[in-house]
């Protein structure tokens, strides 16, 4: 009796050896992913009509990743985007080139997006440690357009290049530092091991505001920016209508200066590189 008890303990304790590693992987659960991304941004709206990619600029991010399955998650993330455009690049088309405007600024934004993986995503588990990915959601930003005169840094939303605030434009209001986004894009992930993962992903958002750049309506009647004290023509008047900077002004009140029908987007592409969150689950005995 003794003999076949120690047999049955022998055989079991065989098996539980045997399948240790299936045991210790069922443990480990990923739940989510702590990320930073640091790539390019760029922008498109009344300065850069035909969606060029000449003037990337620097674009950084930090994400948290919930993920809900292997196919499924939820993003929180916060990134940062500098972004900017010149008529100079405009060289093809003769009005734009001489229309001489330019801005830059600087984007903050918070933005809840969903993931959705093609494969299945198992970090540690060499079958599936890449899957490309698709995602969207909405989000929230800050900008705040600014341009250069005489090597100044000027912010142009409280000039109301465009009449805005001015008795003379009833139905032209300052346009707000804040706008809403919708992020739609793509990317692809690689499991580096069960707890860094790499990526690559593009990111593009469709905004409500016209005004990323500053320009969205028609020129105004420079008359209305009231002078400096010394009789000079203000900040105001002289980036409102710049093209005087590279012969004869073409700012005929009235005159198209922006498309308010179309509204300003913007793209990043970043590497990402993000560190799993694992938790211990005791195994299922069966």
């Amino acid at each position: 009796m003794m003999k076949k008890l120690s047999a049955a303990v022998a055989f079991c304790v065989a098996i539980l050896l045997t399948n240790a590693p299936v045991f210790a992987q069922n443990e480990i659960v990923q739940e989510g992913e702590f990320g930073v991304g640091l790539g390019a941004a760029h922008y498109f709206g009344d300065l850069n009509t035909r969606a060029y990619l000449n003037r990337p600029k620097m674009a950084a991010s930090v994400f948290f990743r919930k993920n809900f399955n292997n196919y499924v998650a939820a993003r929180l993330g916060a990134s940062f985007a500098r972004l900017g455009y010149s008529d100079v690049y405009n060289g093809r088309n003769e009005y734009m080139y001489r229309r001489n405007l330019s801005f830059n600024s600087n984007v903050w934004e918070l933005a809840l997006q969903g993931d959705f993986n093609f494969f299945r995503f198992m970090p540690g588990d060499p079958m599936y440690s890449f899957t490309p990915y698709i995602t969207f959601g909405v989000g929230i930003f800050s900008y705040d357009p600014f341009a250069y005169l005489n090597k100044e840094k000027i912010y142009l939303r409280t000039l109301g290049t465009e009449g805005q605030g001015y008795p003379q434009y009833p139905d032209r209001k300052q346009y707000s530092t804040m706008a809403f986004s919708i992020p739609f894009g793509a990317g692809i992930k690689y499991a580096l091991n069960d707890r860094i993962n790499i990526g690559f992903e593009v990111l593009h958002r469709f905004t409500n505001t016209d005004y990323l750049d500053d320009v969205s309506k028609t020129y105004v009647d420079v008359s209305i920016f009231p002078n400096n004290p010394d009789g000079s023509p203000s900040q105001a008047a002289l980036l409102s209508d710049r093209s005087y900077e590279l012969g004869e002004p073409i700012g005929v009140p009235g005159r198209q200066r922006g498309n308010s029908r179309q509204k300003d987007q913007f793209v990043t592409a970043m590497f990402h590189v993000t560190f799993n969150l694992q938790s211990y689950r005791c195994p299922t005995a069966y």
